[in-house]
């Protein structure tokens, strides 16, 4: 068996920056033990696989160790592959996740604004496990769907810290999103998830559904340019939409190739 593998960096418009993703076209659903070995072979924080349908298409995210409910980078590195090599004419995407539901890729130009439902997000006592799981005291921490949100006071805090991946990696939670107002943006932010395979995620688009709620109500504002200050660092537009979130970045491709199996 022979399959077209493509490599996308994402939320950027330069090679090497941005987060890379996988996405590989099917036919039809491959068993998932193979759809995670591919995963793990390809060894990128997310591989997307999608197979279209009457409508669109319906996608599925897969780190190095299990599959996902969400991701927002390899989303936009799908919707760039479709652009691109399946259907140019198509300004509008329409995916369908079995974990997240209904997700519409809009593309204006090289922009792609991914349209996705909020986190369901509460504040948590700051207890000393969350204390120590990284090098610095946050503020306050939040507990959402999926990932814990730690918030300290700058982006100098964001930029040097030195998280506890071990003690991480035990909690129960995908993973650790830590967050601060930025100093030309918004807010700043990265994203850690040992359990899930990936240590640091380059740029987290569904992280932002949990940050772009917080950030609207504590600055009270709708739209917000955030950046992920990784060692690849990446840029968001966003705009808080009621219960949804709209992400906007730029993708650029770096490879293209075929698997054989």
């Amino acid at each position: 068996m022979k399959l077209s593998i493509y490599q996308v960096d994402a939320f950027t418009d330069t090679v090497f920056k941005g987060n890379p993703a996988a996405v590989c076209p099917l036919t039809e659903w491959l068993p998932d033990v193979l759809l995670q070995q591919i995963a793990a072979e390809n060894n990128l924080s997310e591989t997307a696989f999608y197979v279209a349908n009457n409508d669109g298409y319906e996608i599925r995210w897969y780190t190095p160790t299990s599959e996902v409910d969400l991701c927002g980078h390899a989303t936009l590195a799908t919707s760039y592959v479709i652009s691109q090599f399946d259907n140019p004419q198509q300004d509008i995407i329409n995916f369908h996740s079995p974990r997240s539901g209904k997700l519409v890729v809009t593309r204006d130009a090289d922009l792609f604004k991914l349209n996705f439902p909020v986190d369901i997000f509460q504040e948590v006592p700051l207890t000393e496990e969350l204390i120590k799981i990284t090098d610095k005291k946050p503020n306050a921490a939040y507990k959402g769907k999926t990932d814990y949100m730690l918030v300290f006071d700058k982006q100098e805090d964001i930029e040097s810290i030195k998280p506890d991946l071990s003690s991480m990696a035990k909690q129960n939670a995908r993973g650790f999103i830590v967050t601060a107002p930025g100093n030309s943006h918004d807010f700043v932010s990265r994203f850690f998830g040992p359990a899930v395979g990936v240590n640091e995620d380059p740029v987290c688009g569904s992280a932002h559904t949990t940050l772009v709620p917080f950030w609207a109500v504590k600055l009270k504002k709708n739209e917000l340019k955030a950046f992920q200050v990784s060692q690849r660092t990446g840029e968001l537009t966003c705009r808080l939409l009621g219960d949804r979130v709209e992400l906007a970045g730029k993708a650029v491709i770096y490879l293209k190739g075929e698997i054989y199996i």
